[in-house]
């Protein structure tokens, strides 16, 4: 029996990232093509939480569904270190893991920081990704940007107002999604208690470049969604996807926040397993 807030999944430990030891945790179910969820940053994030809506129906599709917490998340390994939590830092855990399953071809499917980790993965290794799906991704824009908005605005408050547990976690999600009773007691009562095993550091500033003028080196396809009210990630940031990628198409979805997979749920899988299937 786990004694964590969500399910315990499969653990990998992918050797020395950054000047230590590191592991990966991640659930997997069904078989096929690979997809690999990438969640989100926050307090409380997974792969597991962010994904438990999505990932079952890909893996119906015919799909081999790989959701791992990020590093320094979930039940991954952390670190104290500020200034390790950036680009690389994401990317070597995500790549370590694609390593030691021997995953080809995969599709990377990412929300917010996990849509800049597959950006920038795709970058670094083009030859590991067959395709990407984007959701709402960081790394387009300069830093200056994402602190401007509302959402990660209201984010840094919380954190600086001494509020915890699932007080602290509703008040940084109650602008996530548009309509509020998406945000349930299970997903507050999911991310609280592993928001305190998150370090300090995973709560300060992520070193994450602004990618824009690399998006024409990505030769493989890309779907992409933005919902219209996000406040978190401009949605300004779609148009530079659809400009910057030769090969892409982009969702902009209504009454839509920052988690299309949760808020628009049925449309987000469909659109996927058919992006996927029929390119």
């Amino acid at each position: 029996m786990s004694t964590f807030s969500i399910p315990e999944g499969k653990y990998v430990d992918i050797g020395n990232v950054a000047g230590h030891p590191q592991r990966v945790h991640y659930h997997e179910q069904g078989s096929g093509d690979p997809v690999i969820f990438l969640h989100g940053a926050g307090t409380g994030a997974s792969g597991y939480s962010n994904f438990k809506g999505n990932y079952p129906e890909f893996a119906a599709a015919g799909f081999r569904s790989i959701v791992p917490d990020l590093l320094g998340y979930g039940l991954s390994s952390k670190t104290e270190e500020p200034k390790q939590y950036d680009m690389d830092f994401f990317i070597a855990g995500v790549k370590g893991l694609v390593d030691k399953l021997g995953l080809k071809n995969i599709t990377l499917l990412g929300n917010s920081l996990g849509g800049a980790v597959a950006l920038g993965y795709a970058l670094k290794y083009p030859e590991d990704v067959k395709s990407l799906i984007l959701m709402a991704p960081g790394g387009v824009e300069e830093f200056e940007a994402y602190m401007a908005m509302p959402g990660i605005a209201n984010m840094f408050n919380v954190y600086k107002s001494g509020k915890t547990g699932p007080e602290a976690m509703r008040a940084v999600m109650s602008m996530q999604v548009v309509d509020q009773s998406l945000l349930t007691d299970e997903i507050i009562n999911e991310r609280a208690p592993i928001a305190l095993t998150q370090t300090e550091a995973s709560r300060q500033r992520l070193y994450i470049p602004n990618m824009t003028e690399q998006l024409p080196d990505l030769k493989c396809n890309v779907l992409g969604f933005w919902g219209m009210q996000d406040a978190f990630n401009p949605v300004g940031g779609a148009d530079k996807l659809a400009n910057g990628i030769k090969n892409c198409r982009i969702v902009l979805v209504n009454q839509c926040g920052h988690w299309v997979q949760v808020e628009h749920r049925d449309m987000f899988n469909r659109t996927c397993i058919d992006f996927m299937k029929n390119g």
